[in-house]
């Protein structure tokens, strides 16, 4: 038994990406964020003390964190997602899964949070910005030939990295300067699990 809970708008659509490619059954438990504050509702504190998405419940266990949550959906029911451990693309892979949510997610949130400063925060702007860049050009330089992430095929990296990927996008100019990762982002939302997830999280969420 598989249940996932939800915040729309978040990291979480990862897992749900994840859990439509993986094609097991699940259920969701939906939550939104407060339409003022933008923050995840309360109850989500009553799931786990941080009060944070996503968070998956497999046979009667709570798992937090996206990189452990697509390592233990993917080992368990998509292995072919994860390289052979004694491969070389077993180590990039490993790095990866830690660089979406270590380095990568660092300079996203300082700008997230930097930018409500308003003036105030205008003298950390451009170290920002040049961290912002340098992450996402090293992403960029990443993707191999084939469009993805460690593997020529969809792996768990693809996976985690699909956020960061995302948000770089989301500038005016994100193609432009990150070609190989707009591919990326393109390839991925043509996906039909992608599709599927995104509905399931509009009615969900």
């Amino acid at each position: 038994m598989i249940k996932l809970h939800h915040l729309n708008r978040s990291r979480s659509h990862r897992i749900l990406w994840l859990l439509e490619e993986i094609e097991q059954p699940y259920t969701v438990v939906p939550y939104k964020r407060d339409a003022t504050t933008n923050l995840a509702p309360p109850e989500l504190k009553l799931v786990h003390p941080l009060g944070k998405s996503p968070l998956l419940e497999i046979d009667g266990t709570l798992i937090a964190e996206s990189a452990a949550i697509t390592e233990v959906l993917c080992a368990r029911f998509a292995p072919q997602m994860i390289p052979s451990t004694d491969s070389d693309a077993y180590l990039q892979h490993l790095e990866m899964m830690h660089f979406a949510e270590g380095s990568a997610m660092t300079p996203i949130l300082l700008n997230l949070y930097v930018s409500r400063l308003g003036d105030a925060g205008s003298p950390l702007h451009p170290r920002i910005k040049d961290e912002l860049h340098s992450h996402f050009s090293y992403m960029n330089s990443l993707v191999r030939p084939s469009g993805h992430f460690v593997q020529d095929t969809l792996s768990a990296a693809d996976i985690m990295l699909s956020f960061p990927a995302e948000i770089a996008m989301r500038g005016g100019d994100g193609a432009d300067k990150y070609p190989a990762l707009a591919g990326f982002v393109d390839m991925i939302h043509g996906r039909p699990a992608y599709e599927r997830a995104t509905q399931k999280g509009k009615v969900d969420g």
